[in-house]
């Protein structure tokens, strides 16, 4: 009888770490739930070709503006740039493209008229040469 009095107290500990464990369990699965990513993104595409005056440091401070915008507009889930290295020749002078990806229809119709994307527009103004513009739902 005395052994079962010396085990209990150990036997009460395992059984509140066993709970403990299990609680956090739940909640690490509960965590992965809510984090899935959805089927399908939008696609926000964006090609530019720069004014032959525009300086290396100009177009620099452009795409710096253009990627901070994900910082200042809430909604944008993605941002990925780089400039044209395809060797089929037709980019009809676009040199720089842009991807910003959303999670709906509204996150971008929200972007759009946002004053941070208006402001991000004046900067570039100035150096766009030409524009190009596609938004497309992804599809597996």
């Amino acid at each position: 009888m005395k052994k079962i009095i010396l085990f209990l107290p150990i036997i009460l500990m395992l059984s509140c770490n066993q709970e403990k464990q299990n609680q956090t369990t739940e909640v690490m699965i509960e965590e992965k739930v809510t984090k899935v990513a959805p089927d399908s993104v939008l696609r926000h595409v964006v090609f530019f070709s720069f004014k032959e005056a525009s300086t290396p440091e100009d177009v620099k401070s452009v795409v710096d503006a253009f990627r901070d915008l994900q910082n200042k507009i809430d909604g944008i889930e993605g941002f990925e740039w780089g400039t044209n290295s395809s060797p089929e020749g037709l980019n009809q002078g676009l040199t720089h493209a842009f991807t910003l990806t959303f999670h709906s229809d509204a996150a971008r119709d929200a972007y759009l008229p946002h004053p941070a994307h208006k402001d991000f527009g004046a900067l570039l103004g100035p150096h766009l040469e030409k524009v190009m513009v596609v938004d497309y739902w992804t599809r597996p």
